[in-house]
């Protein structure tokens, strides 16, 4: 017998599934494109996803099943931003006449500014108002087609703080419907109490953060900032061997701001992503080939930093390396939730194909996050988030920017997110 519709998203323009898993090289340009098609949903998974007629003859419905009009527009998988690091107190919209001044992101953070002004606003915010400035960031990620977020902690930058943060993740998740992957940061600056000591924090964090956020099982990933001033390819290496000894996969903040080696130690301790890379060697090219480590981008922060300097996309999708976009959404670097929002800019910038990029925000950015096999694709059996676009087509994103484009957003098969009406 024929499976049971609970919903069916019909009459759908273009419908790209991102199907077929990790895409590297070629693969990339490939989103799975289907005219005329649609949707079939039960249990908030995929029953069935491609061409109409196939589709509404694959499945039974009734009077109970859903039928939403998708009206000719273009149906995607659910935007994954797979690198944030939404949870913190407060803004930064001061620093931005410092940048127009021409000081640096690593003079602002030299002289306490930075990611330790927002350390010390985190710690001084209660929970609550934590979790509401976080909850209202969440929204307008969900507002703009985004269904799954990492969130990394990093502005506590003390046992306590660092667990407090995680522990916040987890009750997000469960008292708003973006669905949320924790990252372990502590290793996101030296504070200000150690300054001149970054090796002791350094022990403090393999010895006691790592342990500590293991047990309690709060995060899947642990993540090192690897740049010059900040945290050496020798102590990102303890940091990231640390994790793994306790069941934490490694991430690193890889070669932002010069080439640290920080991709050659990402692709060393078989590293999920290396993120940044605006300056990564042709050697550290090859490694994260060699070690299926995903790349990813961060067009937002380059841009919002002005260096002018963006990480070389087509090098890393012609030597082999998965890619991935995600927003960077922070206080000081990237202040945006909309991953939407750099679709325009990752093609202009990044030199990629809105094909390339869809893929790199979905089913890349799910595999930078180990969930490829569950969500980031629109197949029979994955996880039931998609979002309908008010667009015809998959290079209408790419080409009218600066609006919201999102006509309704669906979470494990439930609508959560409406925009506005369709005119496709």
């Amino acid at each position: 017998m024929q499976p049971y519709a609970e919903m069916v998203v019909h009459n759908i323009g273009v419908l790209a599934t991102c199907a077929g898993g990790i895409k590297k090289g070629r693969d990339m340009l490939d989103a799975g494109l289907v005219e005329g098609a649609a949707v079939a949903v039960s249990g908030g998974r995929i029953l069935a996803a491609g061409r109409e007629d196939e589709v509404k003859g694959a499945v039974r419905t009734d009077g109970r099943t859903k039928f939403i009009d998708a009206m000719g527009c273009l149906v995607t998988p659910g935007l994954v931003d797979c690198h944030t690091h939404m949870l913190h107190a407060g803004s930064r919209e001061k620093e931005l006449a410092w940048k127009l001044e021409g000081k640096s992101y690593l003079e602002i953070l030299s002289a306490g500014g930075g990611i330790l002004s927002t350390v010390r606003e985190t710690r001084r915010a209660g929970d609550e108002i934590l979790l509401m400035q976080t909850k209202k960031r969440l929204a307008r990620a969900l507002a703009h087609g985004t269904t799954t977020v990492e969130i990394k902690s990093g502005y506590g930058l003390s046992v306590e703080e660092e667990l407090r943060a995680l522990r916040l993740v987890r009750r997000l998740q469960r008292e708003q419907p973006v669905e949320l992957v924790p990252t372990f940061l502590g290793a996101h600056a030296v504070p200000e109490e150690c300054k001149n000591e970054p090796d002791r924090y350094v022990d403090l964090v393999c010895r006691e953060m790592i342990p500590r956020v293991a047990r309690e099982k709060l995060a899947l990933f642990n993540d090192v900032f690897c740049e010059e001033g900040v945290f050496t390819v020798d102590q990102s290496r303890s940091i990231l061997q640390a994790g793994l000894a306790h069941g934490l996969r490694p991430k690193i903040h890889a070669d932002e701001m010069a080439g640290s080696g920080g991709a050659e130690l990402a692709a060393e301790v078989g590293a999920v992503s290396a993120d940044h890379l605006l300056h990564v060697s042709p050697r550290g090219v090859r490694a994260l080939a060699a070690s299926g480590t995903v790349a990813v981008l961060l067009p937002g922060t380059a841009y919002y930093l002005a260096s002018g300097h963006y990480a070389p996309a087509r090098a890393l999708i012609e030597a082999g390396v998965p890619v991935a976009v995600a927003s960077d959404a922070n206080p000081g670097s990237c202040p945006t939730e909309a991953l939407q929002s750099l679709f325009n800019m990752a093609c202009l910038y990044l030199r990629l194909r809105p094909a390339e990029v869809l893929n790199a925000m979905t089913v890349n950015a799910a595999a930078a996050l180990g969930l490829v096999g569950r969500l980031g694709s629109l197949e029979p059996g994955r996880q039931a988030d998609l979002v309908i676009w008010d667009a015809p087509n998959l290079d209408y994103p790419a080409y009218h920017f600066g609006v919201n484009l999102v006509r309704q957003v669906i979470k494990t098969g439930q609508i959560i997110g409406r925009g506005e009406e369709c005119a496709c």
